[in-house]
């Protein structure tokens, strides 16, 4: 068995390095605390190819896996960045999955080469505040006429959506007491971001405000026939292709950021003078941050393993769920510990520490909470009785 890492992977470890290199911590507390888009930063990716690396090279992409971009994202997120920087790219990266596997030629054909260049934004439309993670419960609801569709509702926690032209918006087409299981009746949708027919209000939060979060308010909508993601009812299984990924790779940015605050922490406890001596010589501020690296690396070939398990074809929900739990875990451990090392200055922001813990706390809650991955793995890998 070998561990080391390819060539390929290391070049794109290498390229994402260089261009994360003109971005330093000063740029994203400046965009964090005036919540500013990173258009710089997006454009540099943007230009590099990075937006194509999963699309397929027929549709102007670079046709790679899962694994390349969760090593891209991974590389990303350790930088100065962090959750803001990876934020920025990997909803292009990962959120076209469905259209990729799943849409028809002429959506591909459209909306495949826009993406791949970073000229089209598109927002993911699948949460709302009343279904939370029951699904089979949202209200948004697309019903049929002469010419497509016309869709009500409302969406929660759109990432971008003041930057998108295009929505992968998930609506209910059947009742769900019509259908046999709760999961169906569900259809998937690329639609238009039209002002005439959305309204967009950002949700004040907590971190990562270089990259806005929103509410979406839906108004009889049309969407045409041509816009529809696959196969009508079946919404929710094909999106299934962008939620594994997604899980994938935002366990690989938390690995990234827990990397980055062990980083800035070690070397702020080698230079830390109290008591005539470097604060990283006492044992409690050396063994948590030891510890954090330790599981930190542990966390890492878990996030491997499932995204070589969904190239490679084979079931990799457990793996994408339990990846993202275990990265959150650690990487949240990483930051708090980071944060602490720095006693007092770990609370100032000019020293940067506190916004990666805040922006590590996120992964505990998105896209999905430890809870429910721990539901998921307890029911379908443990096989114990469903316990909601």
């Amino acid at each position: 068995m070998d561990f080391s890492l390819p060539d390929d992977l290391v070049s794109i470890q290498e390229s994402a390095a260089r261009i994360t290199a003109a971005y330093d911590d000063d740029y994203w507390l400046d965009h964090d605390e005036h919540k500013k888009f990173p258009w710089s930063f997006y454009n540099a990716f943007a230009e590099a190819g990075w937006m194509g690396v999963v699309i397929p090279e027929k549709y102007g992409g670079a046709g790679l896996g899962i694994v390349e971009a969760a090593t891209l994202l991974r590389e990303v997120a350790g930088s100065a960045g962090a959750m803001n920087a990876a934020s920025a790219l990997h909803l292009s990266i990962f959120g076209m999955g469905p259209v990729i596997h799943h849409g028809s030629e002429s959506m591909k054909e459209r909306y495949l080469p826009p993406t791949a260049t970073g000229e089209l934004h598109v927002s993911f439309g699948v949460t709302e505040d009343d279904a939370g993670t029951d699904t089979s419960r949202i209200r948004t609801l697309a019903l049929r006429t002469d010419s497509g569709w016309v869709v009500t509702g409302k969406k929660i926690w759109n990432t971008k959506a003041q930057q998108a032209q295009k929505v992968l918006l998930l609506a209910r087409t059947t009742p769900r007491e019509e259908c046999k299981k709760k999961l169906d009746g569900l259809t998937l949708f690329l639609a238009d971001l039209d002002p005439a027919h959305c309204e967009i209000r950002e949700i004040s939060k907590l971190g990562r405000n270089a990259i806005n979060s929103n509410e979406l308010f839906i108004n009889d909508l049309p969407i045409s026939d041509d816009d529809v993601v696959g196969e009508v009812g079946r919404g929710f299984y094909q999106l299934l292709d962008g939620l594994n990924p997604e899980r994938i790779l935002l366990a690989a940015e938390a690995c990234g950021i827990g990397f980055r605050a062990v980083e800035v922490a070690t070397q702020y406890a080698k230079e830390r003078i109290v008591f005539d001596r470097p604060i990283g010589q006492n044992q409690a501020i050396a063994h948590p941050l030891a510890d954090s690296y330790s599981e930190l690396l542990a966390s890492e070939l878990l996030w491997q393993k499932a995204a070589w398990a969904y190239d490679s074809g084979q079931p990799s929900g457990p793996l994408a769920n339990m990846a993202k739990f275990r990265c959150a875990e650690a990487s949240f451990r990483a930051c708090d510990r980071a944060l602490q090392t720095f006693g007092g200055f770990g609370y100032a922001r000019e020293y940067h520490v506190e916004r990666y813990w805040r922006e590590a706390r996120l992964m505990r809650l998105a896209p999905i909470s430890q809870e429910m991955v721990l539901n998921f793995v307890a029911e379908h890998v443990l096989e114990l009785p469903r316990s909601y």
